[in-house]
């Protein structure tokens, strides 16, 4: 699929590496892991790999069509495109890593590898991409391939809970809205802890809950379950237990910030019913639209798989509840920390 995706591009990609005829049982069994269909966070959090496969074989195809090839959101600054955000944000983390010419540097749950070519030709850097999915990692490939970064950038299939490297192997680390999708938060910073080199940071932007999150109000619920449907993620962590958790794992944090606060434009509003843009026109309401009922039309003459039109209405759940948790400031996309890890144990 090209960066701009088309109609044909979309259909032929929909479900990943999952064979044409076993989509709608994927469908149901990632269906069944969430609460709105009788699922519940620790079923989520004992089987997080087998639900985010299927996640990412499900959804890879509509997130490329929509968003390109880097899959997260970006503050924004007025009359700034947010194909221009997306890039500015992801040199602001490799600024805020000091990344130098010649570094190995690990991106956790990478997805097709947008961020990391971004990154890579930017810092002059060697970037190992890591994720658990086969039919993400392949597409990288190509899109490495086509970018002339093959020789200097890879992928690594492998779950960042156990990651395959050894010790202090890494000059730098970051993830971008990945590390979401760990059951232990901890664990999975421990592990990141592990492979970087003593001295040097780690810096990630996550999903987080708010203090602003009510969890006992019923619509607050409802907005974060329809973002775990439609995300792939077994829980939403609140920011302080993020923090929390990286403190644990033995990083000193050198600053965290939710980045959402000060955004002169809001991260969700390319989902906005209300705003219309033709640099974001396929994550719009109308675009959603547009894709909704170009899906169903595949689908109907058997071109898509049976069940494309369900991932796409998961899809469009979760751009609703991202959209109403933004609004509410119950949830952030833009939860950003920097943390080093000490020369020494005694440091």
């Amino acid at each position: 699929m090209s960066k701009v995706g088309g109609t044909l591009d979309l259909a032929s990609g929909l479900g990943g590496k999952i064979e044409k005829d076993d989509v709608l049982s994927a469908v149901d069994k990632y269906e069944k892991y969430h609460v709105c269909y009788g699922g519940n966070e620790e079923e989520r959090k004992s089987n997080y790999t087998d639900m985010v496969n299927k996640y990412y074989d499900l959804v890879t195809s509509f997130y490329e069509y929509g968003w390109g090839e880097s899959f997260h959101f970006a503050p924004r600054w007025k009359g700034e495109s947010l194909r221009e955000s997306i890039k500015r944000h992801e040199h602001f983390l490799a600024l805020q890593l000091g990344l130098k010419a010649g570094q190995k540097v690990l991106d956790v749950g990478c997805g097709i590898g947008g961020p990391l070519r971004e990154i890579a030709r930017f810092s002059s850097t060697s970037v190992t991409g890591l994720n658990n999915n086969e039919y993400q990692i392949s597409r990288g490939k190509v899109l490495n391939r086509v970018a002339g970064l093959d020789q200097t950038c890879d992928f690594v299939k492998a779950d960042f809970m156990k990651m395959p490297f050894p010790d202090n192997s890494f000059d730098a680390v970051y993830a971008i809205e990945a590390t979401c999708h760990a059951p232990d938060a901890v664990g999975c910073y421990k592990e990141i802890y592990r492979v970087l080199k003593p001295g040097q940071c780690f810096a990630a932007y996550e999903w987080c809950m708010t203090d602003a999150y009510d969890p006992n109000n019923k619509e607050h619920q409802q907005i974060k379950a329809e973002i775990e449907l439609g995300n792939g993620l077994p829980d939403i962590r609140l920011t302080s237990q993020c923090l929390d958790a990286i403190k644990k794992a033995g990083f000193e944090v050198v600053w965290e910030k939710d980045l959402a606060v000060d955004s002169p434009v809001p991260w969700y509003l390319p989902m906005d019913a209300s705003h219309f843009s033709l640099s974001s026109f396929r994550l719009s309401a109308v675009g959603r639209f547009f894709t909704k009922n170009m899906v169903a039309a595949l689908e109907k003459i058997g071109i898509a798989p049976k069940g494309s039109q369900r991932v796409q209405a998961f899809l469009e759940k979760a751009a609703e509840g991202l959209l109403a948790g933004g609004k509410k400031e119950i949830f952030t996309a833009m939860y950003f920390f920097v943390a080093r890890k000490p020369l020494s144990e005694s440091e």
